[in-house]
């Protein structure tokens, strides 16, 4: 009875996915319910809510902020791994290549990092190839993934794409109960600064410039009046002439016409768009 009452109504479904969009700038389309009952009915037999609706009032509640955050944070995880579209971090190991030695700081910001596999990636390329100075800063609004980050801490199946000479260098395996998990080493672990971030909202000054920002398989998420305020908000972020690198499945035609296009999925600010 219990679980045939937690199957989400069109009415209650639409709660939640307006919900999300507000927060998050996250759309949730009609065919994700089944999605919203596998994250969310374990939460409601914890609360002990009989339907969706009754869950929802709850987390709406003064005083119920963590389970409004968690359900949020359920509702949006999504899995990611080493080295995902190795193009383009042969263009970053090319670009730092280029750069050479030089006082400045380069600093790449990984805005959707999940749980970190994308910014220890940018962490392994730099440390190889980059002869200056420099910093990644790992952003996600989810608090769990950034937990799990900062533990670093993954499934062998993660790792496949890692070169097997930064592999060696870079991740130590598991024994015992960590049987089949591997590592990131303390020294790159130390590198990455994460912190929480919300895309949907004005962006903390203490961000500070970037000369590259990787954004990717995230604004696809969103509405298109909700992808043009990100990537408005991300172009401030950037240096003159700085990068932005989104998913193969994405595009900026017609979001923006400050950035140039480099490549398939890697786009260059103009100089004169800076500002």
């Amino acid at each position: 009875m219990l679980a045939e009452l937690r199957t989400p109504s069109d009415k209650e479904f639409i709660q939640f996915q307006k919900m999300v969009e507000q927060v998050m700038g996250v759309y949730l389309p009609m065919h994700k319910k089944p999605l919203l009952n596998n994250r969310l009915s374990k939460r409601l037999a914890a609360r002990q809510c009989r339907s969706f609706g009754e869950y929802f009032e709850l987390i709406q509640r003064e005083g119920e902020q963590a389970e409004h955050q968690l359900a949020l944070e359920l509702l949006t995880t999504n899995e990611t791994y080493f080295f995902r579209e190795p193009k383009h971090f042969d263009f970053l190991r090319d670009m730092v290549r280029q750069k050479g030695s030089s006082p400045t700081v380069l600093r790449v910001w990984s805005a959707a990092s999940s749980t970190g596999e994308e910014p220890y990636s940018i962490a392994m390329v730099l440390r190889e190839y980059c002869r200056c100075p420099w910093e990644v800063v790992a952003s996600d609004i989810n608090t769990q993934v950034l937990e799990q980050a900062r533990r670093a801490i993954y499934p062998a199946m993660r790792i496949k794409l890692i070169p097997e000479e930064l592999k060696r260098k870079y991740c130590r395996k598991g024994t015992g109960k960590f049987q089949g998990q591997l590592r990131v080493v303390p020294e790159l672990r130390t590198q990455v600064r994460f912190m929480r971030v919300n895309l949907n909202e004005p962006l903390p000054q203490e961000l500070g410039r970037f000369d590259v920002i990787f954004i990717r398989n995230a604004m696809i998420y969103f509405e298109r009046h909700t992808q043009m305020a990100v990537l408005d908000r991300l172009r401030r972020m950037l240096n003159s002439g700085g990068y932005i690198f989104i998913g193969h499945a994405e595009s900026l035609q017609g979001l923006s016409d400050q950035f140039d296009m480099v490549q398939p999925a890697i786009y260059r600010l103009k100089s004169t768009g800076s500002g």
